[in-house]
């Protein structure tokens, strides 16, 4: 199963995962990261270089966030590769630990 980022990274975009993905799967949006289902071979090594934990295998996502598997997966369809770090966004260390944060998501 793969990995799933979840709301967590909405306006910060922490860009730490890349550099270790071996696979290239995560793609970038204007204010957050996906993973794409069908590039993730499940390696788990980007999840401890999320600083906000928003990176979950699909399996331990919580029920609240399960409409992160689906949206990973359209989204990721439409976003353009990322695989180099860059730096998070302006704002995110404000919105790190905030919660209910989809209305914020920017296509």
């Amino acid at each position: 199963m793969p990995h799933i980022v979840t709301e967590s990274c909405i306006r910060c975009k922490y860009t730490d995962c890349v550099d270790v993905c071996p696979v290239d799967c995560f793609r970038e949006g204007p204010n957050m990261l996906v993973i794409d289902p069908d590039e993730c071979i499940d390696c788990a090594v980007c999840i401890p270089e999320c600083p906000v934990e928003a990176i979950k295998a699909e399996e331990d996502v919580p029920a609240e966030q399960q409409k992160f598997v689906a949206l990973n997966a359209e989204l990721a369809k439409d976003w353009p590769s990322i695989t180099r770090t860059k730096p998070q966004l302006s704002e995110a260390d404000e919105w790190k630990d905030v919660k209910d944060k989809l209305q914020y998501l920017q296509r």
